[in-house]
């Protein structure tokens, strides 16, 4: 789905940046609303007011197997268009907070890494039903009474979750029905959509995760080229 190019610009006009003092970026651009795969580019700079810089090639990645919606992050609530929903199938679109990291291996099992680290062990869960009140929480699904009647296993029986990064879409107090459980995360393979998280090679990833620094306030961009292009001023995208 296009932008409505009148709503957008009216939303413009009240808009400042929504990335404030961040010092890393990655940013994500797919060609359209409802491509799933895109290009990742990692951007830094040494103050919360310097200009940007590339750092690294840019690398394929896989989103959502039916596009993007507008999540709900650090940019501005203006409704620009089609919102992402629980089970949709998109992945978020916007700026969002990039808080922390996960994993198989257990504490301490990467010396390299700056960012805070959960080990995704068996009773680890993403609560994904909206009528739960721990919607789009990771929860120890044994020390806590259920209220959920579906959830996502953080310890899957596959690769995909080996390594990954939690990104701050719809954080608390959660929206019910506006998404959970987003990720970025080692992908199934190049060519198969997610159900909203964001994909790619576990060797780029890696990259991702050596970079990373609290410090830096991280954030993902994540945006079809239209509204990339149509926001970059006003957002002070880089």
């Amino acid at each position: 789905m296009m932008l409505p190019l009148l709503i957008l610009s009216i939303a413009l006009a009240s808009v400042s940046s929504p990335i404030g003092m961040s010092r890393q970026a990655l940013v994500v651009k797919t060609t359209s609303w409802t491509s799933s795969q895109g290009l990742l580019q990692r951007y830094e700079r040494s103050s919360g007011t310097a200009p940007w810089r590339s750092a690294g090639p840019t690398f394929p990645v896989v989103v959502g197997r039916n596009g993007m919606g507008w999540g709900v992050g650090l940019h501005n609530q203006n409704g620009y268009g089609t919102e992402k929903r629980e089970g949709d199938g998109r992945a978020p679109a916007g700026i969002f907070k990039l808080s922390a990291v996960f994993g198989y291996a257990p504490p301490g099992a990467y010396p390299w890494l700056k960012m805070p680290y959960y080990e995704a062990y068996g009773a680890l869960k993403c609560i994904d039903d909206p009528r739960s009140s721990h919607y789009n929480r990771l929860v120890d699904a044994g020390s806590v009474a259920a209220d959920w009647s579906s959830c996502e296993d953080m310890r899957r029986a596959d690769e995909q979750y080996r390594r990954g990064i939690v990104v701050e879409h719809n954080p608390a107090p959660a929206i019910p029905g506006r998404g959970s459980c987003i990720f970025i995360h080692i992908w199934k393979n190049p060519e198969s959509g997610t159900a909203g998280c964001t994909t790619m090679s576990p060797e780029n990833l890696e990259k991702i995760l050596r970079w990373l620094d609290p410090a830096a306030n991280p954030v993902l961009i994540q945006l079809p080229e239209t509204a990339y292009r149509q926001l970059r001023s006003a957002w002070e995208l880089p």
